[in-house]
């Protein structure tokens, strides 16, 4: 990458911002791979995506910020940090998710399920994290829990996208809508 960097002007003109699209591209083909259960498709995905980390690095090295060691040790670090039982002699939490929510939110000093919840995610995506968050951080608000399987969640979702169309809704906004509804009354009981 470093001699990309000087050798090629297409990869030497990149920022962090410019790249953020492919590394949104890099990680829908990684969902690809794994669906269609393909490894050759898989290990080239894992790799372009490997290669988006590798590039941001690289690039904030040259700014004189960080490199692939920090982030590689990074995540090093939080992996042995987060998991007490297997790399010391705790024992394993009766409720991983809960636990690891838990240790999480006291690292990070959070005051609320929903900070950390990436902005950018799709509408149906931040909703099942903020949903998981609310749920796991123990909050009281009112929520669906009627049992679904994933057979009938799916056709749900898309009889209710393809009468939103119908309708002249955009589901997506509509979602994004309620789910800042939602975020709302879980700030609000928090």
């Amino acid at each position: 990458m470093r001699q990309l960097r000087v050798g090629c002007p297409w990869d030497a003109e990149q920022t962090h911002r410019s790249l953020a699209t492919y590394l949104v591209e890099e990680t829908g083909e990684v969902l690809d791979a794994i669906e269609t259960g393909d490894d050759t498709d898989l290990v080239e995905e894992l790799g372009d995506l490997l290669l988006q980390v590798v590039f941001h690095a690289e690039i904030a090295r040259q700014e004189g910020r960080f490199g692939i060691a920090e982030v590689a040790g990074g995540i090093t670090e939080k992996l042995v940090r987060r998991h007490p039982y297997v790399f010391t002699d705790a024992d394993i939490p009766q409720d991983l998710m809960t636990s690891w929510e838990a240790r999480k939110r006291a690292e990070k000093g959070r005051t609320s399920s929903l900070q950390g919840i990436p902005e950018h995610l799709s509408a149906l995506a931040r909703a099942t994290k903020v949903t998981s968050r609310v749920r796991s951080h123990g909050v009281e608000v009112p929520m669906a829990d009627e049992p679904i399987t994933a057979d009938e969640l799916g056709r749900q979702v898309l009889a209710l996208v393809q009468r939103a169309q119908a309708s002249g809704v955009d589901a997506d906004q509509a979602t994004r809508d309620a789910v800042r509804a939602f975020e709302e009354a879980v700030r609000a009981a928090e």
